[in-house]
């Protein structure tokens, strides 16, 4: 296959029809033999928020205004984050069948768990408008700039995910001890608080987090209705492309030996 990022994008458009069917397998699967069928990936966020804003509504600590919803803005595109990783792991060893069977850009693999991952994210969304709605936030112009985020964040992720999924191969321990550090990283990111509540001690915490200043920006364009801060923004797309860049070269030092390992 293709070597070099710019030749492994080419060859990934070039098989656009094999993601696009992959991801829509990978969504058919998660509600095979269900009776609502893909009802579930607008009924699965709903029930999900009204979980979170009953437990919220009732152990909220902190003095926000409709923090549910303060939440609710942060916790969606973690959900998108923690599960796209989660699934992605584990994709090109789960892929090894369709790996020794025909010649395509493994790189497929994870950007699937990445890409089916992002669409239950949008389809989330017209539900946490709703949550906006009755409480009362009204979004402004920069909600607009929703789409850019989601962008960082795909690179940043897709890059994370190359590089585990192909560790993966040869090292099982990666998906066991993921699941940890997602734990870990959910509590040090300022999802279920304002960063503006971490004391002036622990800011480090914050400037070696490459998610905090992403999911603070979520919060400043939806529920604050503000421009984010451009320098921590500005620098985690810098980030994100070295992320994605090592990501492909990481599988690509490693892809020799997929189809005899998995």
């Amino acid at each position: 296959m293709a070597s070099g990022v710019p030749a492994t994008l080419r060859e990934i458009i070039r098989f656009r029809d094999l993601v696009t069917a992959l991801v829509v397998r990978e969504l058919k699967m998660r509600y095979r033999g269900s009776v609502l069928g893909f009802v579930w990936s607008f009924l699965n966020p709903l029930l999900l928020m009204l979980v979170y804003a009953l437990v919220f509504s009732f152990f909220s600590r902190h003095q926000i205004e409709n923090y549910t919803v303060f939440v609710l803005t942060g916790l969606l595109p973690w959900l998108w984050f923690s599960l796209g990783l989660s699934h992605s792991v584990g994709s090109i060893v789960s892929g090894g069948p369709l790996i020794k069977k025909i010649v395509f850009p493994v790189e497929i693999l994870p950007l699937v768990a990445v890409l089916s991952n992002l669409a239950n994210y949008l389809l989330s969304l017209p539900i946490l408008l709703l949550f906006y709605l009755v409480g009362g936030v009204t979004l402004t112009a920069w909600a607009l700039f929703l789409p850019v985020l989601v962008v960082v964040q795909f690179v940043f992720m897709t890059g994370l995910c190359l590089i585990l999924a192909s560790i993966n191969v040869y090292l099982k321990d990666v998906e066991q001890v993921l699941g940890n550090v997602l734990t870990l990283t959910f509590f040090l990111t300022p999802i279920l608080y304002p960063a503006s509540l971490i004391p002036d001690r622990f800011r480090v915490l914050l400037y070696v987090n490459p998610l905090a200043p992403l999911f603070e920006a979520y919060r400043n364009i939806l529920f604050e209705g503000r421009a984010p801060a451009w320098e921590g923004l500005a620098g985690l797309g810098l980030l994100s492309l070295v992320v994605l860049a090592a990501g492909f070269f990481t599988l690509n030092r490693l892809r020799d030996a997929f189809a005899e390992e998995v």
